[in-house]
């Protein structure tokens, strides 16, 4: 696995060079593939997802905090406070939640537990204040929002720590810091996982028209399990290659709800503020302030490294037989996750696009090499 978004991203937008096509209406017939393709993890049957442009019914658009010199954790003094960064994390947010929140935490060493502020109610928010909270803080969350109006809240849902840096733009020592990250929040989620929190293992294809070849696997890909390489033949997806391993699925809303209720069930406060600059932050009463603003972080802490990287996302009605996910096999940056709540299909990913328009263009290339994709299944 490459840490690099943008290397995975290139990647995955060479997986399949096939024509876009758009979807009819019209429904897309039940398709299911023998037993002559076994499954490494799922005991279910192979079912196909019923995707047309008549099944969405709802499409929206996100913006990833993303910093291609890496996600910022670090202490900055301002007289008698302390701000804590805990941002900018990219596609990767939602993986290295608990993570990076740990890192975060860990500025506080030698302090003496008392009030303080967390800004922010998205996944480092609610994560940093959950850990507070158990090193023995008394936490005020201050969010402009509450939390399924946060950028977390519209994540896909995966647990793959990408989507974070650019390779050429970061060192070993961050590397280092995204091992442990990643590897924190691995394990935090694996203590989760039910419907209670609405995470779920579940089998993950990677697919392209040719061989899949690894350059630079990540640190942490021995976190992936049930990994293997297969040939056409070998699985359902027609005549491509498959990159196979097993990660966790996470509902975002069901996360973000639950750890909104333990917050306040341990007696976490929650002030819905809006900041206007840095001066309005300061005047808060806590010493200690973390600051989890995702992108609101650009303007509030005047970091021009900080910028918007555009998601769309299709939203079809769930398909309970459908238990696996996939990535790439086809034209642009495809992936498709089968959630509880609904069917998902992305995506897009435009570094410095501000806009929060729905593009029917792309709505129609999701859509539509989605349905090329399946209609090969079998």
């Amino acid at each position: 696995m490459d840490p690099s978004f943008l290397t995975r991203r290139a990647a995955l937008q060479a997986l399949g060079a096939g024509a876009i096509v758009t979807a009819s209406a019209c429904a897309t017939a039940p398709r299911t593939a023998g037993p002559g393709y076994p499954r490494a993890y799922s005991r279910q049957p192979w079912a196909a997802p019923h995707v047309s442009m008549g099944a969405v019914i709802r499409v929206i658009v996100g913006q990833r905090p993303y910093r291609p010199g890496g996600f910022r954790v670090e202490s900055e003094k301002f007289d008698d406070k302390t701000i804590v960064h805990n941002y900018g994390h990219g596609g990767g947010g939602l993986s290295l939640g608990w993570g990076s929140s740990a890192l975060a935490v860990r500025e506080t060493l030698g302090m003496q537990p008392g009030n303080i502020a967390v800004i922010g109610s998205g996944i480092m928010g609610l994560c940093s204040a959950r850990l507070l909270q158990d090193a023995g803080w008394a936490v005020t969350i201050y969010a402009r929002d509450i939390y399924r109006h946060t950028t977390s809240s519209v994540a896909a849902g995966e647990w793959g720590p990408f989507s974070t840096h650019e390779d050429s733009k970061v060192d070993a020592a961050f590397l280092s810091r995204l091992d442990w990250a990643a590897r924190i929040s691995h394990h935090a989620y694996t203590n989760l996982t039910g419907t209670k929190y609405g995470i779920r293992w579940v089998e993950t294809y990677e697919l392209s028209d040719t061989p899949l070849v690894e350059h630079n696997p990540s640190s942490f890909s021995d976190l992936f399990s049930y990994q293997g390489d297969l040939g056409p033949g070998q699985h359902p997806f027609g005549e491509r290659f498959a990159r196979r391993m097993v990660t966790m699925q996470i509902d975002p809303g069901t996360l973000l709800r639950q750890l909104t209720a333990d917050f306040q069930l341990a007696g976490g406060r929650i002030v819905i503020r809006n900041f206007e600059n840095l001066a309005a932050i300061l005047e808060l009463p806590e010493a200690v302030i973390f600051n989890c603003t995702g992108l609101g972080a650009a303007a509030l802490f005047n970091d021009s490294a900080l910028i918007p990287a555009k998601g769309q996302l299709v939203f079809l009605p769930p398909d309970p037989a459908v238990d696996y996910m996939t990535f790439g096999g086809g034209q642009g940056m495809l992936h498709m996750f089968p959630r509880h709540d609904v069917l998902l299909l992305g995506g897009i990913f435009k570094p410095g696009d501000d806009s929060r328009n729905v593009e029917p263009n792309e709505t129609e290339r999701i859509v539509g090499e989605h349905a090329k994709l399946f209609d090969s299944f079998g």
